[in-house]
C-alpha cells in the first residue's frame, strides 16, 4: 500500500461564521435594535462561537500553510474573548475604563484591520470587501467613544452589520465549494488557491 495525501478540511467558514453572528449580534445593538441588556448574549457568543471556535479556525489554517487565515482568525477570535472578558469579568472591578481609553481599544484594532485589508486585497474581493468595511467599523467605534456622539454608533453598527453579512457570503461560499467541487458563489480570487494537499495533509492508507 502507497501512502497518499489527504487534503485537509478547510476550516474558514467554521472562522468566518463565528465572526459573522457574533458580529451581527452586537451591531444590532450598536445600530439601536435593540438595548443594550441584550449584550449578555453577545458575550454568551463571543465566548462559545466568535471567540473560541474563530481562535480554533485559525489554528487550522497552520497545516495548511495559511499564514493570513491563521493571524486573521487567531486575532479576531482573541479580539471576541477580550471584549467578552473586560465586559464581563474586568469592567467596573478596578474602576471603570475611561470611554476614550476603551477608543484606543478600538482605534488600535481598526489599525490593525486596515494592515490586513490591505494583505487582503491580495486574495480577493470578497475577503478584502470584510476586512474594508471592518476597519472603518473600528474607527467609527472609536470616534463615539472619543466624542460621546451617538450617531458614530449607530454608523459603525451598520457597517458592523454590512461587514457580518459579507463574511455570511463568503463562509456560504466556501461551504458550498467544498461541497459541490467548484465555485458556486463568485469570490474574486485574484488568484487560484494553493494546493494545500501537495505541501502538508495526513497520510491515509491507499
Amino acid at each position: 500500500m502507497n501512502p497518499t495525501y489527504r487534503p485537509l478540511a478547510n476550516p474558514a467558514p467554521l472562522g468566518l461564521l463565528g465572526f459573522a453572528l457574533t458580529t451581527w449580534l452586537l451591531s444590532m445593538v450598536n445600530a439601536g435594535w435593540f438595548a443594550a441588556g441584550a449584550v449578555s448574549m453577545v458575550l454568551a457568543m463571543a465566548f462559545a462561537f466568535g471567540g473560541a471556535a474563530q481562535f480554533v479556525a485559525g489554528v487550522c489554517e497552520l497545516p495548511r500553510n495559511n499564514t493570513f487565515g491563521f493571524v486573521a482568525f487567531c486575532s479576531y477570535g482573541s479580539f471576541w474573548l477580550s471584549f467578552a472578558l473586560f465586559v464581563t469579568f474586568f469592567q467596573g472591578a478596578h474602576g471603570t475604563a475611561p470611554a476614550s481609553f476603551v477608543a484606543w481599544y478600538l482605534t488600535l484594532w481598526g489599525v490593525f484591520t486596515l494592515m490586513m485589508w490591505v494583505g487582503s486585497l491580495a486574495i480577493g474581493r470578497a475577503v478584502s470587501t470584510i476586512f474594508g468595511l471592518l476597519w472603518v467599523t473600528f474607527f467609527l467605534l472609536a470616534a463615539a467613544d472619543f466624542t460621546g456622539t451617538a450617531t458614530f454608533k449607530v454608523a459603525g453598527g451598520y457597517f458592523g452589520l454590512a461587514t457580518a453579512l459579507a463574511a455570511f457570503y463568503l463562509a456560504a461560499a466556501e461551504i458550498l465549494e467544498a461541497v459541490r467541487g467548484h465555485e458556486v458563489l463568485p469570490m474574486g480570487r485574484v488568484s487560484a488557491p494553493a494546493p494545500v494537499a501537495a505541501v502538508t495533509g495526513r497520510f491515509a492508507a491507499a
